[in-house]
């Protein structure tokens, strides 16, 4: 059975949301967030909670759900994820297999055109993503 998600309001429901998607792994359900979230909110809805396994079904989700119909939702959501408490931890902490699907997200974006970002804002992302 799919997960159904809404959209959220504060911090502790994203959470909620976020850990019942991160348990099931449903990256069907976390590009449904992804996709009714506002990606300027990442930074407050995720406060101080992300970690690598989120980081990963969020990254995976794009790839798989939001990057191939809306390559500028995909952006927004990448660079306001660099934007939350804690990001440069987990992104050291990837692994190289981890990296590497970061990677494909990228490449994704590259190939797709969009108003939201250039070649230059994604290379530049990329570093931010230690690419």
């Amino acid at each position: 059975e799919k997960l159904r998600v809404s959209a959220a309001s504060n911090a502790y429901d994203f959470g909620q949301i976020v850990n019942a998607v991160n348990a099931t792994k449903d990256k069907a359900a976390c590009a449904d967030l992804l996709t009714i979230t506002d990606p300027k909110r990442l930074p407050v809805l995720l406060s101080n909670k992300l970690e690598g396994e989120i980081l990963l079904i969020f990254i995976q989700s794009l790839e798989h759900y939001v990057a191939g119909k809306d390559p500028g939702l995909a952006y927004q959501h990448l660079f306001y994820l660099s934007k939350t408490e804690r990001f440069k931890v987990v992104v050291a902490l990837l692994s190289k297999n981890e990296k590497e699907e970061v990677q494909q997200l990228f490449d994704l974006l590259s190939e797709s055109q969009s108003d939201q970002y250039s070649l230059e804002d994604l290379e530049s992302l990329k570093k931010v993503y230690e690419l």
